[in-house]
């Protein structure tokens, strides 16, 4: 790879680096980040490629909190989003996100829906570029309609229900909202509007717009797997090689009342039993969970057929784990990769600053090797724990240094965590018995 902070424009450097400032994982630019995902690369690589063709996978991502779960997820659908995908994340939990109920999991996936060129919500782009696709495809059927509005409408109607026909089979609604939509747009705003809502999975839409697309109510739990399969079948043919879904945090299901907790379990292995049957081509899915999600008594173990799935055996030396196997673990950060990651951030705030030698020679290596230490030793040797802290204070100390030419970090800068800190990284005792908000785990 081109040295970190190479062909990166000034902007993305300062997004990168202010989302570290504020200790949360950057949205975009992880590649000049990533430190230690070589062993998973030609694996994930294979799976998107296997998606792309049609294909649907799952993925199972086990490590302890800090151990760069969401890293990890955004940088692979980083390398999703180059290679044609949509990509959408969703955080788990009891009270927004319970997973039990999957209409509200699709009504966030359409939230979060992003594409190469679009940020979130790519949703509405995605329909308008797909009823494109539609309408260009009847034209190239038979030219002749091009001459004529009605006859347009008519042929491009026909082909959307031919595309939707496995989904109208179970959902009919959807190709009907999708055909209504289509005759609005450009003649009603607000109709459109409403059934682009509809689509997604939004509640509370106007019955107005209901009535004229011949639809009722709302999305529903068994409705929302239809209108999955009927956003695949969307993208697919507005150009896009399938869809990343990450569901992010599923140990949240541990806190919940166990009647509740089984209700999101079972949803978990219909979803995939779907997945399975071939329903959802184009699909490659990842939950993301700590080790006592997947191992313990108040996680996937409460139902055999779901454990049974998702079962990878673990041997003693991490180096020879298998990344196709459906679950992997991440095995955290030791104190080498802390401070491989802390030069990459180091190379890549320095880059181009006017007292980029300063940078260099204040923050050099032996420097950044002691400053992980330092940090590591605040939380107790628990390094695990440290690389949002690590990150965080890095970017504090490179601010100083870059402001202040009379600032010697290593004599100016005492290494303190505070409870806030530790409140970034993750808990201190048992993970499973604390509520957290760890939304860029």
């Amino acid at each position: 790879m081109a040295a970190t902070g190479t062909g990166i424009s000034p902007r993305r450097r300062g997004d990168i680096i202010g989302a570290l400032r504020r200790g949360t994982v950057p949205a975009d630019g992880l590649d000049q980040l990533a430190v230690g995902l070589d062993h998973f690369a030609d694996a994930l690589g294979e799976e998107l490629e296997q998606v792309s063709g049609g294909g649907a996978i799952v993925k199972a991502v086990r490590g302890e909190y800090g151990s760069g779960k969401t890293f990890f997820t955004r940088h692979l659908a980083e390398q999703a989003l180059r290679r044609g995908f949509a990509t959408a994340e969703v955080q788990i939990s009891e009270t927004e996100t319970p997973l039990h109920r999957l209409e509200t999991v699709y009504r966030r996936t359409t939230e979060s829906l992003r594409t190469a060129s679009v940020a979130p919500s790519a949703f509405r782009s995605v329909l308008d570029t797909w009823l494109y696709t539609i309408e260009e495809d009847a034209i190239a059927a038979n030219p002749a309609v091009e001459n004529s509005e009605e006859h347009l409408a008519a042929a491009t109607g026909e082909l959307l229900d031919a595309r939707l026909a496995d989904v109208s089979s179970t959902t009919p609604a959807f190709a009907l909202a999708l055909r209504a939509y289509h005759a609005a747009s450009g003649t009603d705003a607000a109709l459109a509007d409403g059934l682009a809502a509809w689509l997604a999975g939004q509640p509370h839409v106007a019955a107005a717009a209901k009535r004229a697309a011949g639809i009722k109510g709302d999305l529903d739990h068994f409705g929302a797997m239809s209108f999955l399969q009927g956003l695949l079948t969307v993208l697919r043919d507005a150009g896009h090689t399938g869809l990343l879904l990450v569901l992010d945090e599923v140990e949240t299901l541990q806190r919940m009342r166990s009647d509740v907790r089984d209700k999101a379990l079972n949803a978990l292995r219909q979803l995939m039993d779907e997945i399975d049957a071939g329903r959802y081509p184009g699909l490659y899915l990842v939950l993301t969970g700590t080790p006592a999600f997947y191992d313990g008594p108040n996680g996937i173990k409460r139902l055999p057929p779901l454990a049974q799935r998702l079962d990878t055996p673990f041997m003693p030396d991490p180096r020879f784990d298998n990344p196709r196997a459906v679950q992997i673990r991440l095995p955290g950060f030791t104190q080498e990769s802390l401070t491989a990651v802390g030069v990459r951030v180091r190379d890549l705030y320095a880059r181009g600053r006017e007292n980029e030698t300063r940078l260099r020679e204040q923050i050099d290596d032996a420097y950044l090797a002691d400053f992980s230490r330092a940090v590591a030793g605040e939380l107790g040797a628990k390094v695990g724990l440290a690389p949002r802290i690590f990150l965080r204070k890095l970017v504090d100390v490179l601010d100083r240094v870059d402001q202040f030419a009379e600032f010697d970090p290593r004599r100016d800068y005492a290494v303190t965590v505070s409870e806030a800190d530790t409140a970034v990284a993750g808990p201190r005792e048992d993970p499973d018995d604390v509520e957290l908000d760890l939304g860029d785990d």
